[in-house]
């Protein structure tokens, strides 16, 4: 079903995966990287591309910036927090199959070419930015658009980086506004 290999954060996020589908994993076990992961990640990408599917916290945050940072043209995938989360613990082991599935069927590539669709003028002008509710509001527009919750700044990036359409957008705006719940 997913032909590009997996990076996940732990071996319980991998065990999650494998129950959901069939396929290859690396695992970066934290923040402590391997001598050669980067390297092993480097030539995933390069034979058959590389998803990254982090947590949905601070942390998964951060390695999926280190990692698209030294490794271009990866994929991204993310999973909502209520969907990643069970008796506080936040992670993808805690996610369902299905949702597993659907997330990396979802997965979107980084853009390398600077973009700037969307500037603070948009996020301010449908109350992303700004407002008591734009955290709310980014969080559903987020999982909407299947990029992810993130602070306004970052939320810019992964609409510019991510190839958001204009379209795409408007469609998110007008749903997250008339059913509020995604």
């Amino acid at each position: 079903m997913v032909k590009e290999v997996i990076v996940v954060e732990g071996r319980d996020d991998a065990d999650a995966i494998k129950k959901a589908l069939d396929a290859e994993i690396i695992i970066t076990g934290g923040f402590g990287f391997p001598k050669d992961l980067m390297h092993r990640i480097k030539l995933a990408a390069e034979r058959r591309g590389v998803i990254i599917f982090t947590d949905p916290d601070f942390a998964g945050e951060k390695i999926r910036n280190i990692i698209s940072q030294k490794v271009k043209n990866c994929k991204h995938a993310f999973l909502p927090r209520e969907k990643a989360t069970k008796n506080d613990n936040i992670g993808i082991e805690n996610a369902k199959p299905k949702d597993i599935i659907e997330a990396l069927k979802k997965a979107r590539m980084e853009s390398t070419e600077c973009r700037n669709e969307f500037t603070n003028r948009d996020l301010t002008m449908f109350g992303l930015i700004g407002v008591r509710d734009s955290a709310e509001k980014r969080d559903k527009l987020g999982k909407i658009l299947r990029i992810g919750y993130c602070n306004s700044k970052q939320f810019l990036k992964r609409l510019n980086n991510y190839g958001i359409t204009r379209e795409e957008f408007q469609q998110g705006i007008e749903r997250m506004n008339k059913y509020g719940e995604v």
